[in-house]
């Protein structure tokens, strides 16, 4: 006998979205569509739910830019030696020049199956780099969340199955101390524009994690993992409403711990960086003894998602690293004139201002960097100044190396995007290339990969642990 799918889910304990989920995306062998409506017969068993535990796991990537937490997941790249501490993670240090003073991260089980984002040059400069890793350009979907989500729920197949795990470094601006801090009431909407009056709340920029939610109920994954600016933890119960909203999503829901602020530079990024994040684990997959010990309101370290410090910047410990500094992330870098790469031939040639007006400093070679920001307006730090405008860098200025801003390069190796990642670039073949203006954009709004990489290689080390038996 033919049931409707809300049948169908109340018979078996489960939510009508999860069962549509399951009959669009042939999962349940008996459903068929008849008009707008699904219907399934009623002794059709209740799938088990089944995943190989060993090999790829599948990454579906949100407010994916320009891929630096992608990049992160799937590793296999190379950032300073100095940025890999050995003591701790061993395995991380294979040389990958004959120096010795770059190694190559290791490949990690995870793979981006989809990524998204509105910025047109986010996705150019993704998919300049990512085909060249392999991975089909069509796996970008360029457009907002929203109108994603909406379009899934009108019956089209947008978001991949069996998704492991679900990334996204939700919009930041209205959470950030360097903005309005409007949060949760953003006067933009969910493509970025300013928000029509007519326009439902729930599409303003600040509430986007919601749209986030609906991708993880949608695709119910093992993990999700979100990312933000630090500030968002200061803005009064913004942190615990979000923690809240996703404990909720989901037939199980999910077990989401608490967020934790983590600072680049004590993970070997050279650069002043402070990010908050998010994880949460699917209830229904969660083994027991994982379940306790992620609900402990003092989690295990063995347990503990969150990746361990490897320098000492905020952090103490008698085997870290000193921070990577500048001087360390410039090495082999020759000045924009004299180079071949776009890249490092590019920089901002707005003028000095004046030290009352952001990003007229220059950088401290001999420690970390600024934050790169996206919304820098061609101020971006200086790489040095002159002596008439307080430069220190005497060295470099008796050499006659003239006042400039820091190179589009420079940012992605203060970032730790690998030298092959290119850009800026022409147009070519009919796409429109990466401006450096737009370069510096999309590097200010990525997360850094060697950061992200910290967060993938936690996780999948204790794969087996969370899941395992399951």
């Amino acid at each position: 006998m033919l049931i409707s799918l809300a049948e169908y889910a109340m018979l078996h304990g489960k939510s009508s979205d999860t069962v549509r989920r399951l009959a669009e995306n042939g999962k349940l062998k008996s459903a068929e569509k008849i008009g707008r409506n699904w219907v399934v017969d009623t002794q059709e068993p209740y799938p088990v739910k089944k995943r190989s535990m060993n090999g790829q796991l599948k990454v579906l990537s949100l407010f994916s830019g320009c891929g630096g937490l992608d990049l992160g997941f799937e590793g296999d790249f190379s950032v300073l030696a100095e940025s890999v501490n050995k003591s701790i993670n061993p395995d991380w240090a294979k040389p990958d020049c004959a120096s010795g003073e770059w190694v190559r991260l290791p490949k990690t089980r995870f793979k981006t199956v989809f990524a998204n984002d509105i910025r047109n040059d986010a996705m150019t400069a993704w998919r300049n780099f990512f085909c060249l890793r392999g991975v089909d350009k069509a796996v970008y979907k360029l457009g907002s969340i929203v109108d994603l989500v909406k379009m899934h729920k009108d019956g089209q197949a947008i978001f991949p199955s069996d998704i492991d795990v679900v990334t996204g470094g939700f919009p930041c601006q209205d959470f950030s101390v360097a903005g309005k801090r409007k949060g949760f009431n953003s006067d933009k909407c969910h493509n970025g524009n300013h928000k029509d009056d007519d326009m439902p709340s729930e599409e303003n920029r600040g509430l986007l994690y919601m749209w986030m939610r609906e991708v993880v109920n949608i695709t119910q994954p093992k993990i999700f993992v979100a990312e933000n600016v630090k500030g968002l933890a200061n803005l009064a119960g913004v942190k615990a409403v979000i923690e809240n909203d996703f404990r909720t999503v989901g037939d199980s829901g999910y077990l989401v711990v608490e967020a934790r602020v983590l600072h680049a530079a004590d993970f070997g990024v050279p650069q002043s960086r402070e990010r908050v994040i998010f994880i949460g684990f699917n209830r229904s997959y969660l083994n027991a003894s994982a379940a306790r010990a992620l609900s402990a309101q003092d989690i295990p370290p063995l347990y503990d998602p969150y990746p361990q410090a490897t320098h000492s910047f905020t952090s103490k410990g008698h085997n870290l690293l000193e921070p990577t500094n500048l001087a360390q992330a410039f090495k082999g870098l020759v000045e924009p004139e004299a180079s071949s790469d776009l890249s490092q031939q590019k920089y901002s040639k707005a003028k000095y201002m004046g030290k009352h007006c952001q990003g007229q400093s220059e950088v401290n070679i001999r420690g970390i960097g600024p934050t790169i920001r996206a919304e820098h307006h061609g101020n971006i730090e200086f790489r040095r100044l002159s002596a008439d405008n307080g430069g220190m860098n005497n060295n470099e200025l008796s050499k006659g190396l003239h006042e400039r801003r820091l190179s589009v390069r420079e940012c992605a190796r203060i970032q730790t995007f690998p030298d092959d990642y290119e850009f800026v670039f022409p147009s070519k073949n009919g796409v429109k290339g990466v401006s450096a203006s737009e370069a510096y954009k999309i590097l200010g709004n990525a997360v850094p990969p060697l950061l992200g990489y910290h967060i993938a290689n936690r996780l999948e080390k204790s794969w087996e642990l969370y899941f395992g038996g399951r």
